[in-house]
């Protein structure tokens, strides 16, 4: 009896010596657990910190149908490699068109131009409170198409070109420039009001002067690359970079400003250089206010001015200065 006794009294010690170890190890695990979930913890919150950078939501832009290659490319190139969570919508009204949607309550985040804002523009977005920055992303040459079999007027001063699109300029026929040209009827064709090019075109190069009354206005680029590619006797004008997308249905007029024709191309493209007075800087337009409340616009904005220049030669663009970009990147990192 005292034996049993003997032995129940081992058989519980032994069951608390495990029932202590059990604890002991169940202790450890809750404070592996507890430090584990310190670790989750520090991990979510560094996931957290890595996750500010990933951005999500729209941004939206229209305008310029001459821009609309490169902020295209660019959208394109962000959205795959930068941003995968924000949408960039890229459309091409024209400029005009694009600063109406652009200068509203809750308008777009951007406007591409091919002209600097007007003053009446700027004058609305004072009156709606909107905050704007010109961003210039590239220089274009403006350029003069003709049909491939058109070989007489390859070359042409700016006076020639001109008196084509002028109501006063007394040209109708090939022969009215060159009695050796063709007497054939010259059909004129150009971009519509909506667009930069135009407004540039008659602006700058024909100084305010009047149109001839049966030029073929178009909105779409296209159009235009499709009325002077079927048509021996059209031509045309529009930005350098749809000329170089469709070199195989048009070519350009070498414009000789008064030392030997100049081809438009991105090396003689400049503020400064040999086709100068046909080059033209192109803007991107920044809703600061819009820019302020949604990261993913001023992320954009930065990706833009940090990457224009990579990409402003594949899209028929010669780059800007770079210190230039770097001093739009400053102001837009000091919009942060």
């Amino acid at each position: 009896m005292n034996f049993k006794r003997f032995l129940m009294i081992l058989l519980i010690a032994g069951l608390a010596v495990i029932v202590a170890a059990c604890g002991s190890d169940s202790e450890d695990e809750s404070g592996s657990e507890t430090s584990s979930g310190s670790e989750s913890g520090s991990s979510e919150e560094a996931s957290a910190e890595g996750d500010s950078a990933e951005l999500e939501g729209n941004v939206v832009i229209d305008g310029s149908g001459t821009v609309y290659p490169l902020m295209s490319r660019l959208a394109e190139e962000y959205m795959t490699t930068e941003q995968e969570g924000v949408s960039v919508e890229v459309s091409r009204a024209g400029t005009s068109a694009g600063f109406e949607k652009f200068l509203v309550e809750d308008g777009t985040d951007f406007n591409d131009a091919s002209r600097q804002i007007k003053d009446e523009e700027q004058a609305k977005a004072d009156e709606l409170g909107i905050e704007t920055k010109e961003l210039k992303v590239a220089l274009d040459g403006l350029t003069v198409v003709i049909h491939p079999d058109n070989d007489w007027a390859t070359e042409m001063t700016p006076e020639e070109i001109k008196s084509i699109f002028l109501a006063d300029g007394g040209v109708e026929t090939w022969s009215d420039i060159n009695p050796e040209w063709p007497d054939e009827e010259i059909n004129p064709v150009g971009p519509n009001e909506n667009h930069g090019t135009y407004e540039f075109f008659y602006e700058t190069i024909l100084e305010e002067q009047d149109l001839v009354s049966d030029i073929n206005l178009q909105q779409e680029y296209s159009t235009l690359v499709t009325l002077v590619a079927d048509d021996p006797n059209a031509i045309g004008f529009f930005g350098f970079g749809y000329y170089t997308n469709n070199q195989d249905s048009l070519q350009a007029v070498n414009v000789d400003f008064g030392n030997g024709a100049v081809e438009p191309s991105l090396d003689t493209i400049a503020e400064d250089g040999d086709y100068a007075d046909f080059t033209r800087p192109v803007f991107t337009y920044l809703n600061v206010n819009q820019a302020k409340e949604k990261p993913q616009v001023l992320d954009y904005a930065l990706y833009v001015m940090n990457n224009v220049n990579e990409f402003a030669g594949e899209t028929g663009f010669a780059p800007i200065p770079e210190d230039e970009a770097q001093t739009l990147i400053e102001e837009l990192e000091a919009l942060k």
